[in-house]
């Protein structure tokens, strides 16, 4: 009896053995890659990428998982991508703001009214140059992989609307972590704060900023339009999101998961800019009816004012600036 039972308890044992080895090995070949960005749930580009998530676990038959951390749970856009260049973490959503620290080339972005509407932003980042661009990091770490349409930036503020460059005389901005956002700020009037995003409602509530710049969808769902009741649609930059994954953890993965990934990551795109666009709409009546003065200043005597950050690449005798006044002159030639 004893006997019998301890052949049972060891062919038990064997099972299941067998069995965690065989799981261990499923495991190996199920790779899973953490994605962290700071905006909310209710963004369309946080759901441009579940929705690149669920298409990247179809695709590879559950093989590829990506896990979507949202909010800052893992740090700010800087922290995100500091953790990519190490490999700690594998992919990030970031504003082209803070990459330029990264890649100096990406300040192309952040040059005011360089793009004329949406359409010419798209043909840019959507051919050579915005290929080109994506790829740029790659030595730095870094390896771009698409970018989400974010629409135009515009100025909304607490106590009187930004109609003119004058009316920042005075003002504390808040800004990105982007020395060409500074820039732009100062070449307007402003005084630009640098804050992170997670951190910027209570530091307009407690007056540490007077004003801010987004896009309508951001300007909803972070809840600014509670405080700030000035909406002034300047537009004056078109900063997209990036995608960006360690070029570390590109390296490691197979052929066909960079294939499942890639092919994710260009359905997620044409996804959210259909979201884009009714989210804009959507989040515009959400802000007027929140009480928001919305308001269409005529933008030449802000494009008059950052001249001056155009002339500085355009006639920059540093090899660096001067590759962004060639980039200036070839998008400017693209119709």
């Amino acid at each position: 009896m004893k006997k019998g039972m301890i052949i049972f308890i060891s062919l038990l044992l064997l099972v299941l053995v067998i069995g965690y080895l065989s799981q261990g090995s499923i495991d190996r070949n199920r790779r899973i890659l953490k994605l962290a960005h700071g905006l909310n749930t209710r963004h369309p580009v946080h759901k441009a990428m579940e929705f690149m998530a669920r298409r990247a676990s179809e695709l590879s038959g559950g093989e590829l998982e990506v896990q979507i951390f949202p909010s800052e749970q893992l740090g700010n856009e800087k922290e995100c991508i500091e953790s990519l260049q190490l490999g700690y973490l594998a992919m990030t959503k970031t504003s082209t703001g803070p990459m330029e620290a990264f890649v100096p080339r990406i300040r192309i972005f952040g040059i005011p009214y360089l793009f004329r509407d949406s359409e010419h932003f798209w043909k840019v980042a959507q051919g050579p140059i915005g290929k080109d661009l994506l790829s740029a990091g790659e030595s730095k770490g870094l390896r771009g992989l698409c970018y989400y349409d974010a629409g135009a930036r515009s100025f909304y503020s607490k106590d009187e609307p930004i109609n003119k460059p004058s009316d920042l005389a005075g003002k504390k901005v808040r800004v990105m972590n982007s020395v060409m956002s500074m820039d732009m700020i100062k070449a307007m009037g402003g005084s630009p704060t640098p804050i992170s995003w997670g951190e910027l409602y209570t530091s307009l509530d407690q007056g540490v900023v007077d004003a801010a710049e987004n896009n309508p969808p951001s300007f909803d769902t972070s809840r600014h339009f509670e405080i700030c009741k000035y909406y002034c649609l300047d537009e004056h930059v078109r900063l997209p999101d990036m995608l960006v994954i360690s070029a570390k953890v590109w390296a490691d993965l197979s052929p066909q998961q960079k294939e499942w990934l890639q092919q994710a990551v260009e359905e997620s795109v044409a996804y959210e800019r259909k979201l884009w666009s009714e989210a804009e709409e959507e989040s515009m009546k959400v802000v007027e009816a929140g009480g928001v003065v919305v308001s269409y200043p005529d933008k030449r005597p802000f494009q008059e004012a950052v001249k001056p950050m155009w002339n500085k690449f355009l006639n920059a005798e540093n090899p660096d600036d001067r590759a962004i006044g060639d980039l200036i002159l070839k998008i400017q030639e693209i119709q």
